[in-house]
Formats: C-alpha cells, structure tokens, sequence
C-alpha cells in the first residue's frame, strides 16, 4: 500500500510516517518544503491522511477530493471530526476521520488512544487501517463525528479553558512563578507543569480547539456557571453549602476520585525521586 501525509513534515506527521513503513508501506509525504503536492498524494496514494492546522484542513481537503476515487481511503488527523469529515465526503473515496490523542512528542504509540470516525468505508479497508495502529500498541476508540466533537468539547475545550484561565489569573495577580517554589506543593507543581507544557506550543492549535468546535460555548457556559456558583458560597462563607458542593462532585466522579488519587501518588513519588 502507498501511504500520503499531506502536512508530513509537520510534527505530527512524522510522527506517524515511521508507523507507516514498518506496517510495510511506501510512505509520500508533502508539505510547504516539498516538491510533492497534495495534489499529488491524492492522485498516487492508496491512503491519504490530511495532518494540517485545524483552519486549514477543510481547504485542503476540498482541493484534494475531487481527485479521489472509490478504491482509495481519505483521512484526517484533525481535533475537530464533523465539518472535515463532511469535506472528505464529498469525494468518492473511503473516509475515516482519525484523531490521535497525543501530541508528536511522545516516544511511541504504545498505550496512547486514537479516535477512529468511520463515515463512509469497506470493512476489510477500517480493519487494516486500525490494525496498523493497533500493532504500534493503541487503543482505538470508534465514535460518530458529532460524538467525538463533544466529547472533545469537555476532554480538550474544558480542560484548556481552564488551565489558561489559572495561568492568567496567576499573571493578573502579578505572582511571581519563581518565588512560589519556595511554598510550592506537589498538586501545585503538577499544575504549573501543565500550564507551562500548555504555554510552551503553538497557540494557534489551543485557539482552533476552543473556537472552531461548535459544542465549546455550551462546556464554557457551565464552566462559568460553576465558578459563579462556587464564589458566592466562598464569599458567604457557607460552609455548608460547600459541602454540598463538594460531594455532589464527587459522587458523580465516583471510583475516578480513588483512581485519581492512586495516579496522582504515582506522579508526586516519580517528581520526589527523580
């Protein structure tokens, strides 16, 4: 089988072209630096995997459908599954909308997720695909489009949302990073580390999560809802009512808050014995 990655110089994809060759694939890749066109990945590739900017994907991807035919497979490694998958639909090509879980700094795919989307597909063609993954050592997730997106509205929106706010609120206090080392606590530490390896990549990516994903507003609207809700019990001094509030959370996290206590062990005895 010939693979193309359009985006393929791109961290992402290459990533994934390795992936590709040890499954016994001839891989193509094209990017701003390459002779090949995606153009020219439609027209040669069995598979064809769009891994750009999420603002981009949909453009790129109506230049490249109508130059697909039935027998090949047209993918996506987008954050966002609906309006891409869409896009990819109206070629005449197998579509399989795709969202690895990780960024390109990990050192395998043992163990990581991807979201396999299938919209139009032959079965043998979504089972070699996900085999190849599965062979690295990923767990692949099948969801719908409009599952996936919002699902991605709380597990990326949410979780980005709030982790910029916190580390805005610590720069409008004017808190000085460095001098809280010296008070620092290992939750606290775990959350400067997510702020700063948030902080430390490209915006761009953090502003397409959150502003081209139709499901966000609804996620922030509760987001903020909540912060309201939990300021004015702190500013009541309503010790009550934040019990309340409290336990009705953890109920609904149930056995997570043990789990999430165990990982979170695991974590800070990594930190204290590094």
């Amino acid at each position: 089988m010939k693979a193309g990655i359009i985006g393929g110089t791109g961290k992402m994809g290459k990533l994934f072209v390795p992936v590709f060759l040890r499954a016994g694939c001839e891989v193509l890749v094209s990017g701003r630096s390459t002779d090949l066109t995606a153009e020219d990945i439609a027209r040669q590739c069995d598979l064809v995997i769009v891994t750009v900017p999420i603002r981009n994907t949909v453009k790129v991807i109506n230049r490249i459908a109508p130059l697909m035919g039935p027998g090949q497979l047209l993918c996506d490694f987008t954050s966002l599954k609906k309006k891409p998958i869409e896009a990819m639909l109206k070629s005449k090509a197998n579509v399989v909308g795709l969202h690895p879980m990780f960024g390109p700094t990990v050192s395998s795919l043992k163990s990581q997720t991807i979201i396999v989307c299938p919209a139009r597909v032959d079965d043998k063609k979504l089972q070699d695909l996900v085999a190849i993954f599965r062979k690295e050592g990923a767990r692949c997730t099948i969801a719908t489009p409009e599952e996936h997106d919002r699902m991605m509205a709380v597990v990326q929106g949410l979780t980005h949302y709030v982790t910029l706010c916190m580390a805005d609120s610590i720069r409008r206090l004017g808190v000085d990073i460095g001098s809280t080392e010296e008070f620092t606590s290992p939750v606290y530490q775990i959350e400067l580390s997510l702020i700063g390896r948030l902080l430390s990549q490209d915006p761009e990516l953090y502003a397409d999560i959150l502003e081209e994903n139709p499901y966000v507003p609804e996620v922030l609207a509760a987001c903020r809802e909540s912060a309201a809700e939990l300021e004015a019990i702190v500013k009541k001094h309503d010790a009550a009512g934040f019990r309340e509030f409290f336990e009705k959370n953890s109920r609904h996290l149930g056995q997570y808050c043990t789990k999430g206590q165990t990982t979170t062990d695991m974590l800070i005895d990594c930190m204290v014995n590094r």
